[in-house]
Formats: structure tokens, C-alpha cells, sequence
């Protein structure tokens, strides 16, 4: 058996770790968000809700807006700690896709 087949296989006996630690997140989840961050929800009706951590200047930003419109619509604006957008999470990663390759195009990137 090649090294290669050994470590991927113990790459498969780590996976189930990634689902558990969320449950533990309760007291901590607003404590691990960096500054100039805000911690969101995202998922529509019936798909798993996942949790982003996102610069604060996407909310200025006409796309996200947009995204911020439609949960004030559904939720309305009293949402409770963490804001809860109900958009697909597959379409919220293309709109941070956006987001970013536009800050990126004016300016460079300082990561």
C-alpha cells in the first residue's frame, strides 16, 4: 500500500469531526468573529442553515443589500442576534465571489 492511500484514508477518519463542533458554538459564537465582522445565517426554506462571517462593508455594498432586503421581507427587522438571510447558500457564495473579485479589482490585495 503506497503512502499516499494510507493518508487518504486517514483524512476520512477525520470528516466527522467538521459536523460536531457546531454544536458546541452556542456561548462562544459571537466571540470568534473578527473585528470588522459580523456573523450571518444563511439558507433558504428547507435547506441547512450555514453560518458566514462577513467583512462589515459587505453591508454597504448593492448586492448584499439586496440579500439584507429580502430577509428584512421574510423576517422583518427585529431579527435577534444573528441575521438570517434567506437566500440558497450556493447563491450566497456566488454573491461573495462577486463582492470579492470586485474589492479586489480596486484594490490590490493586502491579505
Amino acid at each position: 500500500m503506497s503512502s499516499g492511500e494510507k493518508s487518504l484514508r486517514n483524512f476520512h477518519l477525520h470528516l466527522p469531526h467538521l459536523h460536531h463542533h457546531h454544536h458546541h458554538q452556542g456561548k462562544k459564537q459571537t466571540r470568534d468573529v473578527p473585528k470588522g465582522y459580523l456573523a450571518i445565517m444563511v439558507g433558504s426554506q428547507g435547506e441547512e442553515r450555514q453560518r458566514f462571517v462577513v467583512p462589515v462593508m459587505y453591508f454597504n455594498h448593492p448586492l448584499f443589500m439586496r440579500l439584507l432586503k429580502e430577509a428584512e421581507e421574510e423576517y422583518g427587522f427585529d431579527q435577534k442576534g444573528t441575521i438570517t438571510i434567506p437566500c440558497h447558500v450556493e447563491e450566497f457564495r456566488n454573491i461573495r465571489g462577486l463582492i470579492d473579485k470586485e474589492k479586489s479589482l480596486h484594490h490590490h490585495h493586502h491579505h
